[in-house]
């Protein structure tokens, strides 16, 4: 005789339709620790490379002031006035703005956290970027007419860009990263690009500023621990519901 045929959980029968088991309440693999750990590690070091290149090293201090010069012959009266507007952009009370809609995407996405996160690194990041400046200043090779001042590495809107563009994936809904991700490495190289173009900065400045981003957000996913993406329980009480 033959045994009746077993029924499947909602749950068991949700994964066998495709659902990863190991997938979390947002739809997608929790992100690892590790990963982050990794990568702010890897920010550290490719920043004390950057700097000590870029200031000690008498070869690439000569090529970082001839990059410059490259870039500056890029200039033209409507180049120079939209590197002027992307600037205008990371000004003090528009980056507040763009840091509190950050905010209010993660409250409106349930993960408190979060928020609270984004609202420290934003403003931590930038202000770390001061403090190294005047500690880390080096007199800068010439090359042609523009000349940029010993107090440049990292820069400082670089960093505020680059900060800007991680803490946005941080609240992103996961399908909609990938075009988060592009829109925002576009408007940081903008940003980076403008910044070589009017000579306010070194190339070295503005990857230092891209690294110690990355370094700043990498250490705030740390801190957060496990399940930092996960939602808040109002909304999983909603989607329970």
């Amino acid at each position: 005789m033959s045994s009746p045929p077993l029924t499947a959980s909602p749950r068991a029968a949700r994964r066998g339709a495709g659902e990863p088991a190991r997938e979390h309440a947002g739809g997608a693999p929790e992100p690892s620790i590790a990963w982050a750990l990794w990568a702010a590690l890897l920010c550290a070091l490719a920043m004390a490379l950057t700097w000590v290149l870029a200031e000690l090293v008498p070869a690439t201090h000569l090529r970082d002031a001839v990059l410059l010069n490259d870039f500056t012959k890029l200039g033209r009266p409507r180049v120079d006035t939209f590197a002027n507007h992307m600037l205008h952009l990371l000004d003090p009370l528009l980056y507040t703005v763009w840091t509190l809609a950050i905010v209010a995407a993660a409250l409106l996405r349930g993960r408190p956290r979060v928020a609270l996160a984004v609202a420290v690194v934003v403003p931590a990041a930038t202000g770390i970027a001061e403090l190294l400046k005047p500690l880390l200043a080096h007199p800068h090779d010439r090359v042609g007419y523009q000349w940029v001042g010993p107090a440049s590495w990292p820069s400082g809107h670089a960093t505020a860009a680059m900060t800007l563009v991680l803490c946005a994936l941080l609240v992103t809904p996961h399908r909609l990263r990938p075009l988060v991700a592009a829109l925002g490495c576009a408007f940081a190289v903008a940003v980076g690009g403008s910044l070589l173009i009017l000579a306010w900065h070194m190339p070295s400045d503005v990857l230092g500023g891209y690294l110690l981003a990355g370094l700043c957000v990498s250490l705030t996913v740390v801190a957060l621990g496990r399940g930092w993406d996960r939602p808040g329980p109002l909304l999983r009480r909603q989607r329970s519901a």
